[in-house]
């Protein structure tokens, strides 16, 4: 009987150890399983200026308020091309394969991310036209993998604005890049809602930044007012444009609110840091919910407000409080 307890009790230790041995290999699983937990997002970024900035700032203050924390659960690569279109293929490169999702704020960043993987979850923002731009099929069916944000205002009312601005106007300027395709799709809306409101338009696109001060210099001689879509070139040189336009004293609106804070006159827009977060809420469909980007229709946002530079409006001696939006405006 004492040899049956011994073999019993050697069983029981067994079993014992074995029991330790698979908690522990569950416990490395748990912690094995939690190491997956950490997402991985790829941030490419087409230039520096306030409302790309803005945009990817609002998306990752949107993501940490939903648990997602750099340094903690989050690992963000973030890349600046700087304008530089070799940047933005090297860095694509170093982005691709490698990210749970990818956001590309700017045209050129979504274009170039789009053309070397069809696999990544890609969001895009910042971006006037996908369809036009190539990136999706249709606004209401990507087809691609790629969705996102367009940051498409209503031209019809920030033109309106502009002539509530220069009642007297004859003739309006339009500024823009004419290498950025959805600035042509702004300027040319734009310039048919001022036709369509009887004013003639005369129309000035540069290639650079280089070229902005001389272009800006000629068009206010011969302009009563300026339109300018929401184009990377000029939101960067916006301090330049502004003085330029204050010696002239001519009313600029811009296509954002961005452009607004660094000279601009006043918009009727969106805030870029919205739009940054309203996009990080399709990249946590994706994350939490494996959303497929081919089936998230494109958005647009439904937050519009008044933006005024009251030191602009002081400079052309215009009372800021006197800036409202036209009863005609939606």
């Amino acid at each position: 009987m004492k040899n049956g307890k011994r073999i019993n009790n050697k069983l029981a230790g067994l079993a014992i150890a074995l029991i330790a041995t698979l908690s522990l290999a569950a416990c490395g699983n748990s912690a094995d399983s939690k190491e997956d937990e950490v997402v991985h997002v790829g941030i490419l970024q087409f230039m520096e200026h306030g409302p790309l900035t803005s945009a990817r700032e609002g998306f990752l203050s949107e993501l940490a308020e939903a648990g997602y924390v750099e340094g903690e659960n989050l690992v963000v690569d973030y890349q600046n091309a700087q304008g530089d279109q070799a940047n933005l293929q090297s860095m694509s490169n170093q982005l691709a394969g490698e990210n749970d999702v990818i956001l590309a704020i700017a045209t050129p960043a979504a274009q170039t991310l789009a053309n070397l993987t069809s696999q990544d979850p890609i969001l895009f923002t910042a971006i006037t036209d996908p369809v036009d731009a190539g990136l999706v099929e249709s606004n209401d069916v990507p087809g691609t993998n790629l969705t996102g944000t367009s940051d498409m205002v209503p031209i019809e009312d920030q033109v309106s604005l502009l002539l509530s601005l220069t009642p007297d106007a004859q003739t309006i300027g339009i500024i823009y890049n004419s290498s950025e395709p959805n600035s042509k799709i702004q300027a040319d809306l734009a310039q048919k809602a001022l036709e369509a409101a009887g004013v003639k338009v005369k129309v000035s696109t540069v290639t650079t930044t280089n070229d902005v001060q001389q272009v800006m210099t000629t068009l206010a001689e011969e302009v009563d007012g300026v339109y300018i879509p929401t184009d990377n070139t000029l939101t960067s040189t916006m301090p330049t444009v502004s003085e330029i336009a204050k010696e002239y004293d001519l009313p600029v609106v811009p296509g954002s609110a961005g452009m607004v804070e660094s000279g601009g006159l006043a918009t009727y827009g969106i805030k870029y840091e919205d739009l940054g977060r309203q996009t990080a809420r399709m990249a946590l469909e994706i994350i939490e919910n494996g959303k497929n980007p081919a089936e998230m229709p494109v958005e647009t946002s439904d937050h519009l407000e008044l933006f005024i530079n009251e030191e602009t409006a002081e400079s052309l001696g215009i009372d800021p409080s006197s800036i409202t939006m036209p009863e005609t405006a939606d």
